[in-house]
């Protein structure tokens, strides 16, 4: 099944409307699409008032509003290859478990795009003292056309 195929079936929807953005949320150089980070709705510090779980919903959110603004890029999921996320996680000095939010935004690339084929990407789980308006985590990916 297609990644976009495989998107619907997990009720991601793609409307491809939204209005232009401050910056450019997706540029594309030759073959590649890089992405602008996106943010969770959801706030808060982990280590603090956000569990791991929290905070892997979190990652999840961002990586389905990535693949949004790609497809409004790019017009579809299909014939992409994930090659790199950065995720970055608001989180206390003795939080650890970044690797482990970020998984929210792996495990769903995996999915969609396949674990041992286009969704086997690079990956960097970071922590922040802080993100902007406080949110629990941003990712931004870079993805292939192939």
């Amino acid at each position: 099944m297609s990644a976009e195929l495989k998107a619907k079936e997990l009720g991601i929807e793609f409307t491809d409307d939204a209005p232009k953005a401050y910056l450019n949320m997706v540029a594309r150089s030759g073959k590649l699409l890089f992405t602008s980070g996106h943010v969770s709705a959801i706030k808060g510090k982990l280590g603090d008032d956000l569990s791991v779980e929290q905070g892997y919903e979190a990652a999840k959110e961002c990586a389905i509003a990535v693949l949004k603004s790609v497809h409004q890029e790019h017009g579809s999921l299909d014939g992409l290859k994930v090659v790199k996320l950065l995720g970055m996680v608001n989180s206390t000095l003795d939080f650890t478990d970044q690797h482990l939010v970020i998984n929210g935004a792996s495990d769903l690339y995996h999915d969609l795009f396949g674990i041992d084929g286009d969704g086997f990407h690079a990956r960097s789980a970071v922590g922040f003292v802080q993100l902007p308006t406080g949110v629990a985590v941003e990712v931004e990916a870079i993805f292939e056309i192939k």
